[in-house]
């Protein structure tokens, strides 16, 4: 039977306060916090966070499906899906393809993921959903949406979690939508979004799934509810009735925010880290319509609570101290230009792609010294064109040394140049990111992060930082 078979979330490192948010403007706090990509970040490089979290410790060679999906992608013709997929290090040979658009496109890509793993999909899917939306300044969307990314691995064979039903309503209702050439997410009024939109066709998705199933509220563990604010989803709950105290899951709107395309899944991800085997969760998402599915959790749902998820990711934070820096983040205020020497290039881009994309060291076959970048002539016997490549990127390291540059442009100032040493004694040279530069020393654990370096050529420059260890 089809289903999940691993899960991962990322959530970046910084918070925001909606109080820094209400005072910046003199308006009403919503009141906890929301989640903010870094300077560096988007939803590509979340995405690829949530997918290494979701696959550590797996077998890659068995993913034959990368779905990315998202209402922020970085490019409008370019697909994301096989950037990430280079970045993990997967074979070429994998099918990739990027879902967006809509609040649904997640659970888009999950359904249709579910459906390839019926129909005999080579390989297993690997679904990864990212967003980092932009709320009109002064309005409560600023306060609730937050950034963040999830992933599910999908099969047929060894699942953690079987899907016994899926059930979706389309409906072409301009409540929330966001055109090629704006900035900010738009929205009708809001009782109206709410009545003739969000609760009309989750209700019905709902009832749909759980009449064609024939199962009543109390035959469900959790119900996890896509939310487009903290509160909405409870009277949904109610009038279905489920148990708003028992069986309802945390909409992570008070921690996180709403994570656009990522947020069902993401709530789903924090479900099944916590879910027994037996369980049985109702699963609903919203944007154009909904799609709905029934999950059954199985004996094999050890590994779901072992990797880094949702709760790890809000536990570990760092609080943005002004709206300001929000604002830079999210480039909404001019910065000085970045100084860049050299022009960007796309063939040196390809020529590189397996150090600089896939982290690939070479590993000599003569004296087994491992080099970054990869090198032809091995520096420790000199041998030529003897060598085969490592992956590095999920190997853990230390700082070996460092210094601070004040001169370079960032967007967070000063640039923290690095010398790391991995594990497996690799050193290689990178810039840290989501650090404290103040609190940085020799020895420090950091582990590798997929980032934007630069925007110049016309395209998105990523590459790899280190981080002080989550």
């Amino acid at each position: 039977m089809a289903g999940i078979k691993s899960c991962g979330a990322y959530i970046p490192l910084w918070r925001l306060s909606r109080d820094t948010v209400s005072a910046a403007w003199g308006s009403r706090s919503l009141g906890g916090e929301r989640s903010v990509a870094n300077w560096d970040e988007d939803s590509l490089t979340m995405a690829t966070e949530a997918a290494y979290n979701c696959i550590n410790g797996l077998d890659r060679q068995c993913i034959g499906s990368v779905y990315f999906a998202s209402t922020t992608a970085p490019y409008k013709e370019k697909q994301c899906a096989a950037v990430i997929a280079s970045a993990l290090d997967l074979s070429n040979e994998v099918f990739s393809v990027d879902f967006s658009s809509s609040l649904r496109a997640g659970t888009n890509a999950l359904r249709s993921a579910l459906e390839a793993a019926r129909g005999g999909s080579a390989g297993d899917i690997l679904i990864v959903a990212s967003d980092a939306r932009l709320g009109t300044p002064r309005t409560t969307d600023e306060q609730t949406f937050g950034d963040g990314a999830a992933a599910v691995l999908v099969g047929n064979s060894g699942v953690a979690v079987e899907v016994e039903d899926m059930y979706s309503v389309s409906a072409d209702i301009a409540d929330v939508w966001r055109k090629q050439s704006d900035t900010f997410v738009q929205s009708w009024e809001d009782r109206w979004v709410m009545t003739q939109g969000y609760t009309q066709h989750m209700k019905t998705a709902i009832s749909g799934i759980m009449k064609k199933q024939g199962l009543s509220p109390k035959d469900v563990t959790k119900v996890i509810l896509y939310s487009p604010d903290a509160k909405s989803h409870l009277d949904i709950a109610r009038a279905l009735g489920f148990d708003p105290k028992e069986q309802v899951q945390d909409t992570l709107i008070s921690q996180a925010g709403n994570l656009g395309a990522a947020h069902t899944l993401a709530m789903l991800v924090a479900a099944l880290q916590k879910a027994k085997p037996g369980d049985r969760l109702l699963v609903a998402s919203y944007g154009d319509g909904s799609d709905a599915f029934i999950l059954k959790v199985t004996e094999n749902s050890k590994r779901l609570g072992a990797t880094r998820g949702v709760e790890a990711h809000l536990e570990s934070k760092r609080t943005l101290s002004t709206y300001e820096k929000y604002l830079a983040f999210r480039g909404l205020v001019a910065q000085p230009e970045e100084f860049i020497r050299d022009f960007p290039s796309a063939s040196v881009m390809w020529r590189t792609r397996s150090w600089a994309s896939s982290l690939h060291g070479s590993r000599c076959r003569q004296c087994g010294m491992v080099t970054f970048p990869i090198q032809r002539v091995c520096y420790g016997c000199q041998t030529r064109d003897e060598f085969e490549e490592v992956l590095l990127s999920d190997k853990m390291g230390k700082v070996f040394t460092y210094s601070l540059d004040n001169m370079a442009g960032s967007m967070d100032p000063p640039i923290v140049q690095t010398i790391v040493e991995l594990d497996d004694g690799t050193r290689l040279y990178c810039l840290m990111t989501d650090c404290d530069p103040k609190s940085v020393e020799i020895g420090m654990p950091v582990e590798m992060t997929y980032r934007k370096f630069h925007e110049h050529g016309g395209f998105h420059n990523y590459y790899w930082k280190c981080r002080p260890t989550r």
